[in-house]
This record gives structure tokens, sequence and C-alpha cells, in this order.
């Protein structure tokens, strides 16, 4: 934190005891006051934090895991400098001293870092490069605020409770808020992969590490695959190392089912790993799951996510440590299994990072056949549209014609805009009909690099890096980090070594997408390793039966939460068009699950933090340079 009363940094350390209930503690000054949380997973006894150099003059608190500390701290010793412990806490302030602000560049892991010099009253934050990590900054006036979550920076009492627009338009758009916003005006997320340096209500920031994708014509097939099952091997191996229990999120996917085969070439025991299952629903997973646990031979714990379930209670508590709220109904099934991993184990490994850097999602091949489609009228489009909307609607997520249904209304945008719709909700056209404040402004400008012809990085290249750029960070580790962490477990992610993350950038696209084939290469490199149950399966994923559970047992708390009361309260909505929506989902004229989800996590969230929104005409317009800073 910042400047801030002994009694507010008490507090804000409280607050965020979820993530490290093994050790807590707090640094003050005449300048600053610094608080820390962390889980006790390696030999960190003698590492508690804040740790101060021998001087006295450098204090560092930092969150997440440094996997190369051994290796830097032995570089370290042979400059001169000393170790009292084994922890990486220390590594990472001598190589500070050594190095400044140029050792986050030799650091692997996962990580958000405050380190503050007394003598030079300058404050450096560091993000690790994928964003694996939070860390939320408020400047207030000639004071820095900074936190893992943002409640940390919400106790103070002099911060701004007003929803941004720009966040807020986001968020109506893609489900989640990408950096540098956030959905309270005057606090932002430090992109991934950038420092940001603080001397007297001065800010500086700096790109310490980033990543183009570039395709490297030199790599064969039998190449590629010898390089990039080096780099498991080595990412997964150095992943295990722990002195807590650890466990495996087994989905019984590609992704998860490798890191269980190499994981269990380098366990000293036998491995725990973790699942829930969706009893009932017509795309369950249970039985790929089960026959994997089987094959290994793993100690398998699976939990039952249905709608007996207390649903409701656990939706509430998003509010809380959701922080921010995130419309991905998959947060539900993630807060479960992270409940249940806790009852063995403190740490994960999960798969997240595989589909974005290798081409897993659907999306991108929709946004080829789009590319097709677009040759085609859009008049005959619109009419196809039509058509499929007088369809019988199906609580079926991923029913043949409700894919149809949103590809064609994708194909009607551009091709950017069109991804965004497709793992989002609103497209811009829809949101102007129920929110006044609606403002293309802030897509575009997050999407101004990545369209034709003006960049070189391909059909699919493009759309990787965008879902690299926001989705990535900002929806699947924002939803698993604070699932996890509610249940003080820590979730590693061995696709997101940056060495992985490195070569997969150089590949060509056909190494990503090969015809029907998605995530080619690493399905290549697992044919003689998994099942072919495995290989053969198609994705599915964790989303709950959203449509059928807001009809259902969801009904009453949608119901309760979005009245028309509320939704005119905020002076942004309109409620007729909002309650519009709700009716036609109850009487099975729409499927628009998704959308009441985001809509319902919205309000429930603005009611526990007291967010309010300004009446539109007194809305203060963000100026666009604030994301271009960071493109």
């Amino acid at each position: 934190m910042g400047v801030v009363s002994p009694q507010r940094i008490d507090s804000a350390v409280a607050s965020l005891i979820h993530r490290g209930p093994d050790q807590q503690g707090v640094y003050r000054s005449n300048f600053i006051s610094l608080g820390a949380t962390r889980l006790k997973i390696i030999d960190l006894e003698s590492g508690n934090q804040p740790m101060v150099s021998n001087d006295g003059d450098v204090v560092l608190v930092f969150n997440g895991e440094i996997y190369n500390h051994i290796e830097l701290r032995r570089e370290l010793e042979g400059l001169g400098h000393k170790f009292h412990s084994h922890s990486d806490t220390e590594v990472i302030l001598n190589a500070f001293l050594q190095w400044d602000t140029k050792c986050f560049a030799r650091l692997r892991g996962m990580f958000a870092i405050a380190l503050w010099s007394e003598s030079k009253k300058r404050l450096v934050l560091a993000r690790d490069r994928m964003g694996i990590k939070p860390l939320y900054i408020c400047c207030l006036n000639d004071d820095i605020l900074f936190g893992s979550e943002l409640k940390a920076i919400l106790i103070h009492p002099e911060v701004n409770r007003q929803l941004s627009m720009a966040g807020l338009n986001c968020f109506l758009s893609m489900n989640f808020v990408p950096c540098p916003w956030t959905l309270v005006d005057g606090i932002e997320k430090l992109p991934p992969g950038y420092l940001l340096e603080w001397r007297d209500g001065e800010i500086r920031r700096e790109i310490f590490w980033s990543v183009t994708l570039h395709e490297n014509p030199h790599w064969t097939l039998e190449s590629a695959k010898e390089q990039l099952d080096f780099l498991l091997r080595d990412s997964i191996r150095e992943h295990l190392v722990s002195d807590v229990p650890l466990g495996i999120w087994l989905s019984g996917g590609l992704d998860s089912s490798t890191i269980l085969h190499y994981a269990a070439a380098q366990a000293s025991s036998r491995l725990k790993t973790f699942s829930i299952s969706f009893r009932g629903r017509s795309f369950d997973e249970t039985d790929y799951i089960h026959r994997m646990a089987a094959q290994y031979g793993t100690e398998h714990h699976e939990l039952d996510v249905s709608p007996d379930a207390d649903l409701t209670s656990a939706i509430e508590e998003f509010a809380y440590y959701s922080d921010e709220p995130n419309a991905d109904s998959g947060a539900l099934p993630v807060w479960f299994l992270s409940q249940m991993t806790r009852d063995h184990v403190t740490v994960a490994l999960s798969g997240e990072g595989a589909d974005e850097i290798f081409g897993g999602y659907l999306t991108y091949r929709a946004d080829g056949l789009a590319r097709a489609a677009r040759r085609i009228p859009a008049g005959v489009r619109r009419c196809a549209l039509k058509l499929l909307r007088h369809l019988p609607v199906s609580d079926d997520k991923i029913a043949p014609e409700y894919k149809l249904k949103r590809f064609l209304e994708g194909s009607l945008l551009s091709a950017e805009e069109a991804h965004l719709y497709w793992n989002g909700t609103f497209s811009e056209a829809q949101k102007k009909r129920f929110f006044v404040g609606a403002d293309s402004r802030y897509i575009s400008s997050l999407l101004r690099g990545f369209r034709e012809p003006s960049n070189s990085l391909g059909n699919l290249n493009r759309f990787l890096a965008l879902d690299q750029k926001c989705y990535l960070p900002d929806d699947i580790l924002y939803k698993s980090d604070r699932m996890s962490m509610a249940h003080s477990v820590e979730l590693r992610p061995p696709f997101l070594d940056h060495r992985l993350v490195e070569f997969a950038a150089s590949l060509p696209e056909k190494f990503k997408i090969n015809g029907s084939s998605q995530k080619y290469l690493l399905r290549e490199l697992m044919k003689r390793k998994l099942p072919g149950f495995i290989l053969q399966r198609k994705k599915i994923g964790l989303d709950i039966p959203t449509h059928d559970w807001l009809r259902g047992v969801l009904r009453p708390m949608l119901l309760d939460t979005l009245t028309t009361d509320a939704i005119k309260q905020t002076k942004l909505f309109r409620a007729d068009v909002i309650q519009g929506f709700i009716q036609d989902h109850m009487e099975r004229r729409a499927n628009i699950g998704f959308h009441l989800w985001g809509l319902m996590i919205l309000f429930l969230w603005m009611k526990k933090w007291k967010i309010q929104a300004a009446p539109f005409a007194e809305v203060k317009r963000e100026p666009l340079e604030k994301v271009l800073t960071f493109t």
C-alpha cells in the first residue's frame, strides 16, 4: 500500500488473508506502509515477508513463485551476495540489489512484486510476463496504493467507488475487463510483463518482456515436437517442486492429460487428481476423467456440481472474492473445484494457457470460416439468421443451432469484433438497446493493433495475440486466481512458462491448426503418449448449464437481483429492455443465459462493494490514450 495509516495497512492485509493464511507481515516507515500474506509452499520459515535488505534500505513484498531461484541464488552468491534462507523471496531481493529492474527479466515464474527504497524514496512494482498474478494500482493525489486485489485498495476511504465507463463497456461486450482498466474509476491493472516506478508522485512505466508471434520457417514437425517435449518436461518438473501436498486438476481433455502424463513420469509419489462432474448434463467428461485417473493410478477426487449444490451461496461469495466481476460462468465450477482441492492439497497444476498459445478454441476455426461466409451477401446471412431464430430453443450450449446462430451474428461484424463476440456476450449494437453509456471507442482501441491489413501477424496468429493480451490474463487467469486463492490454493499453469510461450509464438500457423485438427503440434507429440480416447474426443469445457439453471434453481436469485428498481437506480440501464431479456429467456424465446448471468454478477458486485454509477450526463469520458499506452 502507499502512504496509509497503520490501521489501514492492517485492514488491507486482513482483507487478503485468504491469499496467504500461513504468513502475514507489515512494514512501516514515515513514507510507506507495506503488507504481505503468503502461503507456505517451500522452505520459507526464514524468508518471511516483508523482507528487508541487510542495510535496512530496501524492502520487498511479493506474491507468487520463482521456479529458477536456486540457479539465480548460485549466480548471486558468485557475485558476493550472502543468504540467510533458502527462500525465493531473498533471491528476488538480492537480484534487485544486483541488477535493479533488469532482474525481472531473469525471473522465471509467476509474480507480483513491490520493492521500496527508503533512501531514494522509490517504489518499483512488477507483474509476471503472462499476468498469472494480479496487481492493481490507484494513484491518489501524490500517493500510490496497490494490492493483489481491489479490496485492499478499496479499504482506503478516499478511493472513489464510481463505475468506470471504459471498464463497463468492455465488461458488457467481453465478459471481463481488459488491462489496464477495472470497473472502478481511477483503479488500473498493471499489464503483464510491465514494471512501474514511482518517485514523489511521478510514475514511469516500462515493458520488461513481450512476445511477438512470428513464424520461424526452419521448424520441421519433428524438430518442433522434440523441442516441445523438452520444454514441457522441464516446465512441469519445475512446477512440481513443493514441500506441501500437490495435485493436478484433471478435465479429461488434452491439456490436463498432458500435464498428468509428464508429472507421472517425474513425481516421486502417487499423484492426486481432482475433477468436477455435471451428471445429467448431455456433455459430461466424467468417463474420460475416470479412465485417465485409472490409467495413471492417481488418487482421484471428484465432486458433482448439480442443482442440489448450494449454488446461490457460492455465487454470493463471488462478489467478495472476485473483487471485480467476471461474467465467465465457468467460475462457478472452478469455485467448487478449488474448495474440494483445498481439503487435500495446497498446490495444484492446471492446463490454462495451452488453448491460447497453441490454438485450441473453436473460435479460431470460426474466424477462418467467417472469412468465407462474408463472401455471401449480408442480406442472405440475415435471412438465414432470422429463420434460425424461429427454431426451438435448446438448453445445450453446444447444440448446433446455438453455435450457428452465434456464428452468423458474428459474421455480420468485423473479423476482430466477431472474435470477441463469440467469446463474449453483447455486440455494440445490442449494448445500445439497454445501456445508455454504450461507447464503441474502447473496444475499437483494443482491436486497433489486430486489424487487417495493417498487421503482419497472419490470420490465426493475430487472434492468438489478441487472446494472449486480453482473454488469457483478464478472464482465464483472473478466474483461476480468484477462485483458487479464495480457498487458499496455489494454482500453477505449466503451459505458461515463458519459454513455452516464446516457442509457440515462433511456430508456423499450420502447427497450431491444421485442417480440422486444433493444437496440432501438441496433439502430434502426445499421439504415442496418451490413450486414443483423449486425443479423439471433442473439446467441451467447464461451463455450467447456465441457460437451464437460470430458468430453474437460479431463477429466484436472478429475479431478486435484476429488479426494475435496482436497474433504474443505476441510471445507466433501461429496465424495460432488461426485463424483456429475462422474459424472453424464461419463456424460451431466446437463449441468453450467459448475458443474464453477466448482468446478475455485475449487480451483485455493485451492491456488495457499494459501487456507484454517476448519472450519464456527468460520466467522465476516459481518454483513449490510457489504453493505447499499453498496446
